[in-house]
């Protein structure tokens, strides 16, 4: 005995799937400037590496050694940085004992030092940056670093005043 058994969910009875309308997504801001800041960053992290660090530890070390010591929420506004990123970064940061961070403070504010260690590693980092960051305004060339900068800082500002009004 045969028995016919007609498919109804075959490939031969799919229907189209809908047309997706992916035009101009390549212009996205946010894909663009990660990655180029992934570029950037990778770039850093490989001068950085004989020195122990990675470039967003140095980017925090220097922040810290500037205006210690420094309220944390401080800290992260000044460096861009969300409070979830720096707690992480700053505890790893502290078990490596390149920074202290004290007990709560006034307005259950905590403040980040630099340890001696933190300062040992900022000094091998900061001519390997020095040199780094030389290599890259001569490549791309000074005046278009300084614009570019300029056009950064205002794009930051942008962006920021977007989340204010969310």
């Amino acid at each position: 005995m045969y028995i016919q058994v007609k498919r109804t969910d075959g490939p031969l009875n799919t229907p189209e799937p809908p047309t997706l309308d992916l035009h101009g997504t390549g212009h996205c801001a946010a894909f663009n400037f990660r990655r180029t800041a992934r570029a950037v960053t990778r770039l850093y992290d490989e001068a950085l590496q004989p020195t122990g660090i990675r470039s967003t530890q140095f980017a925090i070390l220097v922040g810290v050694k500037k205006a210690e010591p420094i309220a944390i929420g401080e800290l992260g506004r000044t460096l861009g940085i969300d409070p979830t990123t720096m707690t992480r970064s700053l505890r790893l940061l502290k078990n490596d004992g390149l920074l202290t961070i004290s007990k709560r403070a006034e307005k259950r504010q905590r403040f980040v030092s630099i340890t001696a260690k933190g300062v040992e590693t900022l000094e091998r980092a900061v001519p390997v940056w020095r040199e780094m960051q030389a290599r890259f305004e001569n490549t791309i060339g000074p005046e278009y670093w300084r614009e570019l900068r300029n056009d950064l800082e205002r794009l930051a500002g942008v962006a920021n005043s977007f989340e204010s009004v969310s």
